[in-house]
């Protein structure tokens, strides 16, 4: 079996070790561990019986449920089959322009979504995007914020003054949910005042949803109207749509995953810090990206066959390769399971 690019491909995983898909402990996928939420899991339990009919296309519980969630009108709205089917037509959406802008490091699917079209990127330093990019690019720019795979979080402030750099400005937000309200830096509210921002948001990662694939973009209401024509008419199924209005209007869920993930990322971070050869990096999300003087990938597997746990290995980023990795932030016995088995690993034997 290839070598996965993405993170969560348990199946891989075992195919290196011999055990059972469910004995291992996955830390490649930025998943919540709390979820999904059991309002979620009750409604797509009583959704079974709506299985009999096709979905509505226009999705309108769905795009209300978001609309209320994020206070802005429905029109902006396009519930979608998790945010990586956006991307395509946000590819599409960049076919006459110079090219696209992508972050060094960055997520997989942004190139295959442009190589499917033949649309030309240029890559920028993430510090690059902190102090200014350059003008005379007649192109579009894409941000990931919180940054995949660094956690890296930019304020509002310093995106801002790209809306008027560039034709279109994407930002992949499928990480700020997992912010206190008072710290997110989106630009969700700002899409009704510039026509070339789109923001894209999953509810994969924070409602520990990825099996359902729900995601939703936010645009101007014609690009949404386009991009609902273009699109196979029922993206998303029924019990994803009750599921997604069901995760987003439950307060309880939100507040518990923000208690719980600040002092345990950083009981984690600390935790890393403290094993010899490892460096991790401060992260405004849900996983970290450590250094590490061991290649990942050895690290990995040395892992796997120790205590069937999975790391994320960097490979797929090229800036990045063998010396770094990245874990998830999972719940604390998890967490020092992970910490313990590292530093056995890691720490010279005497």
């Amino acid at each position: 079996m290839i070598r996965p690019t993405h993170g969560g491909n348990v199946d891989w995983a075992v195919t290196l070790i011999n055990c059972s898909p469910s004995a291992v402990l996955d830390f490649s996928a930025s998943i919540n561990p709390l979820g999904p939420p059991e309002k979620a899991i009750e409604a797509i339990i009583k959704g079974i019986k709506e299985l009999d009919h096709y979905p509505n296309p226009d999705y309108p519980q769905f795009r209300l449920g978001i609309a209320k969630h994020h206070q802005i009108d429905q029109d902006l709205v396009l519930p979608s089959n998790g945010a990586a089917e956006l991307l395509t037509w946000i590819a599409w959406e960049a076919h006459d322009l110079e090219g696209v802008m992508l972050p060094s490091p960055c997520f997989a699917d942004y190139r295959r979504a442009l190589n499917t079209f033949n649309i030309p990127c240029k890559f920028y330093d993430l510090e690059q995007l902190e102090t200014g990019l350059s003008k005379g690019y007649n192109g579009a720019l894409l941000i990931n914020n919180p940054h995949n795979p660094t956690g890296k979080l930019w304020q509002k402030k310093t995106l801002l003054p790209y809306l008027q750099k560039f034709r279109l400005v994407i930002i992949d937000e499928a990480f700020m949910d997992f912010l206190l309200p008072n710290e997110q830096e989106s630009l969700i509210d700002v899409v009704e005042d510039h026509d070339n921002l789109i923001i894209l948001r999953s509810l994969t990662k924070f409602y520990s949803l990825p099996g359902l694939r729900i995601g939703y973009g936010v645009s101007n209401p014609d690009r949404i109207r386009k991009w609902q024509k273009w699109r196979d008419p029922w993206s998303v199924n029924n019990l994803a749509a009750i599921a997604g209005v069901k995760a987003l209007s439950d307060f309880e869920f939100q507040q518990k995953t923000w208690q719980w993930l600040k002092p345990t990322r950083q009981k984690l971070r600390d935790d890393l810090s403290q094993i010899e050869g490892l460096k991790p990096l401060p992260s405004s999300a849900n996983f970290m990206l450590v250094e590490t003087r061991i290649p990942s990938s050895q690290l990995q597997l040395e892992l796997l066959k120790r205590e069937q746990i999975l790391i994320r290995d960097c490979l797929s980023f090229p800036e990045l390769g063998e010396k770094y990795f990245r874990v998830a932030v999972k719940k604390q016995e998890d967490n020092r399971k992970l910490t313990t088995t590292l530093a056995d690993i890691l720490t010279p034997q005497i």
